[in-house]
Protein backbone atom coordinates (compact mmCIF):
# COMPACT_ATOMS: atom_id res chain seq x y z
CA UNK A 1 0.00 0.00 0.00
CA UNK A 2 1.01 3.43 -0.36
CA UNK A 3 2.05 5.56 2.02
CA UNK A 4 -0.12 8.59 2.33
CA UNK A 5 1.91 11.99 2.95
CA UNK A 6 0.03 14.65 4.23
CA UNK A 7 0.89 18.17 3.81
CA UNK A 8 2.15 18.61 7.44
CA UNK A 9 4.20 15.37 7.11
CA UNK A 10 6.01 17.45 3.92
CA UNK A 11 6.75 20.41 5.75
CA UNK A 12 8.29 18.69 8.51
CA UNK A 13 10.97 16.71 5.58
CA UNK A 14 13.94 18.23 4.49
CA UNK A 15 14.23 19.33 0.81
CA UNK A 16 16.32 16.29 -0.36
CA UNK A 17 14.00 13.97 1.43
CA UNK A 18 11.22 15.70 -0.83
CA UNK A 19 12.93 15.39 -3.69
CA UNK A 20 13.46 11.94 -3.34
CA UNK A 21 10.02 10.86 -2.51
CA UNK A 22 8.74 13.25 -5.79
CA UNK A 23 10.96 11.43 -7.52
CA UNK A 24 9.92 7.59 -6.60
CA UNK A 25 6.25 9.04 -6.47
CA UNK A 26 6.96 10.15 -10.67
CA UNK A 27 8.63 6.74 -10.81
CA UNK A 28 6.12 4.35 -9.18
CA UNK A 29 3.61 6.27 -11.20
CA UNK A 30 5.26 5.42 -14.86
CA UNK A 31 6.18 1.72 -14.45
CA UNK A 32 2.21 1.76 -12.40
CA UNK A 33 1.07 2.81 -16.34
CA UNK A 34 3.29 1.11 -17.80
CA UNK A 35 1.83 -1.97 -16.29
CA UNK A 36 -1.80 -0.87 -17.13
CA UNK A 37 -1.28 -0.07 -20.71
CA UNK A 38 0.73 -3.73 -21.07
CA UNK A 39 -2.41 -4.63 -20.24
CA UNK A 40 -1.66 -5.91 -17.19
CA UNK A 41 -4.20 -6.10 -14.42
CA UNK A 42 -3.84 -3.82 -11.67
CA UNK A 43 -4.53 -4.73 -8.03
CA UNK A 44 -5.35 -1.81 -6.98
CA UNK A 45 -6.93 0.80 -10.11
CA UNK A 46 -6.99 3.85 -7.40
CA UNK A 47 -3.60 3.59 -6.79
CA UNK A 48 -2.81 6.09 -9.82
CA UNK A 49 -5.15 8.27 -8.38
CA UNK A 50 -3.40 8.22 -5.44
CA UNK A 51 0.15 8.65 -6.52
CA UNK A 52 -1.06 11.41 -8.32
CA UNK A 53 -2.59 13.58 -5.71
CA UNK A 54 0.69 13.11 -3.86
CA UNK A 55 2.60 14.99 -6.38
CA UNK A 56 -0.01 17.64 -6.18
CA UNK A 57 0.57 17.95 -2.72
CA UNK A 58 4.33 17.43 -2.96
CA UNK A 59 4.36 20.50 -5.70
CA UNK A 60 1.74 22.82 -3.86
CA UNK A 61 4.28 22.68 -0.71
CA UNK A 62 7.23 23.25 -2.83
CA UNK A 63 5.73 26.17 -4.38
CA UNK A 64 4.54 27.77 -1.03
CA UNK A 65 7.99 27.46 0.48
CA UNK A 66 9.51 29.32 -2.41
CA UNK A 67 7.33 32.25 -2.01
Amino acid sequence: MVDILTAEKIREMEEREVERALVNLREELMLLYSNQTGGGISDNPSKAKIIRKQIARILTVMNEEKR
